[in-house]
């Protein structure tokens, strides 16, 4: 084992860790707090167009809104000092060349200078559609317009009923997550730095959640990265269903690349974790095929992706959302509008149409959303593009799979209108070898995320 490399690795962790953590934390919970906690309830003014969230969706609204009217009145509201990028992060835990945590950080005064939108740092903690205000926790604004772009919250309570507040608050800070910007990136990258040998083991949420091939991507990494510092162990994915995102891609690529590292183990329910005893207990149900099993396993590190539920901001907004657990925001035929409210919209993972929650579309939805509020402030009516043609790769996914030599599969989706909802059909398409993964695909997701970076910083 190349041990000086490795604890040159640690050393990096510690010193990245300040940087990744300054303002920036995910939501782990529905709390929703009181107005009463903003800014002594101090008006800060109103604006024409209030975006909430600074993630792909909310940027890209921003972004195009000015593009089209330099002199519009656009605010856009978010907690986190920086931004930082969750595709492409998982290759960053790999440690592929030139992955390194300035990959994926970006510095909000980039876009607020070229396009001219104002921006506000800070934490929504109340909406009245009402009245047409925001509150934050630096004080009150208002607003005509109102876009939601608030990304995905954890839905600890409702995965695991019986846990107290402090096991949850322990399970998340131990095995963390990862889905949403901010530490837990570091804090998995660290673990897995420090780590000598043992397996990993990653959970797989249940019901929408964000990027779903996400936590396979993440385990072709974690393993290309064990391979490298050669450590012993497993990788062990538990997923609460049979399949997922890009199937049969992914199973190919590890049955070529990591037959003997990752152990993937489908229909398997959390039961528990005991992050003292460093176990987790799971079950699964009886098929056609293997009886029921109940399991408590150890693990050297553990990246526990709880179900996913949509931002408590939603839930502010008092708007009608899906019956599922994650509550998705219904909307307004084909389109951005929200059902509830003609001045509310919504684009990125809180949709309802059902197109894949992913980087790539809420950038589409982001430009579809900007046409739309455009065309209303300039009195014109508009129709969605898609709502007639259907829209050819207009969400296009990679996936790393392998490392030296890099390879990637990837999956693109036809979004169209289906009288109630925006679909999204995907296709895993093969490389001319035959196989799914290929050399062209890794520099295609490096080549799509330089692309899409440069379009939102630039």
């Amino acid at each position: 084992m190349n041990m000086n490399r490795r604890d040159a690795m640690k050393m990096g962790a510690l010193g990245v860790a300040a940087v990744a953590a300054t303002g920036m934390s995910g939501c782990t919970s529905a709390e929703v707090k009181p107005a009463a906690s903003a800014g002594g309830g101090k008006v800060l003014g109103k604006h024409k167009v209030i975006i909430i969230g600074g993630g792909f969706g909310g940027l890209t609204v921003a972004n195009n809104l000015m593009k089209k009217n330099k002199g519009l009145d656009v605010l856009v509201i978010e907690k986190n000092d920086t931004f930082m990028a969750c595709p492409v992060s998982n290759t960053y835990l790999g440690k592929l060349e030139g992955m390194n945590l300035g990959t994926f950080v970006f510095d909000y005064a980039q876009p607020v200078e070229k396009h001219g939108y104002k921006m506000l740092k800070s934490e929504v903690v109340a909406i009245d559609r009402g009245a047409k205000t925001v509150t934050t926790a630096a004080g009150t604004v208002g607003y005509e317009i109102l876009v939601l772009s608030p990304g995905i919250a954890y839905d600890y309570e409702g995965q695991f009923p019986t846990w107290s507040k402090e096991k949850i608050a322990k399970v998340a800070r131990s095995a963390p997550a990862a889905l949403i910007p901010g530490s837990e990136h570091v804090a998995l990258e660290r673990q897995l730095a420090n780590m000598e040998d043992g397996d990993v083991i990653i959970t797989v949420p249940n019901g929408k959640f964000r990027c779903p091939p996400a936590p396979f991507e993440r385990a072709s990494m974690i393993a290309a990265y064990m391979n490298k510092e050669d450590i012993r162990g497993k990788v062990i994915v538990l997923n609460p269903k049979s399949k997922f995102a890009k199937f049969g891609a992914f199973m190919e690529s590890w049955k070529d690349l990591y037959a003997d590292r990752i152990v993937y183990v489908p229909n398997a329910k959390i039961e528990d974790v005991d992050a003292n005893a460093k176990t987790i207990s799971y079950s699964t149900a009886a098929t056609d095929m293997d009886d029921a099993t109940n399991k408590t396993i150890n693990y050297e590190v553990l990246n526990l992706m709880p179900n996913n539920k949509a931002n408590p901001v939603v839930q502010m907004a008092s708007l009608k959302t899906s019956d599922d657990s994650f509550h998705k925001v219904l909307m307004n035929g084909c389109s951005f509008q929200t059902a509830t409210d003609n001045d509310v919209y919504a684009v990125g993972d809180v949709v309802a149409h059902a197109i894949p929650p992913s980087g790539q579309t809420a950038v589409w939805a982001g430009k579809q959303c900007a046409a739309e509020i455009t065309a209303r402030l300039a009195g014109k009516s508009h129709t969605l593009a898609v709502k007639l043609t259907p829209v050819k790769a207009g969400n296009v996914c990679y996936s790393m799979v392998g490392d030296k030599p890099e390879e990637g599969i990837m999956v693109t989706h036809d979004f169209s209108w289906t009288g109630k909802v925006i679909k999204g059909k995907g296709h895993v398409p093969k490389a001319a070898s035959g196989k799914f993964r290929s050399k062209g695909t890794a520099k295609a997701l490096r080549d799509w995320y330089s692309g899409i970076m440069a379009d939102l910083f630039a």
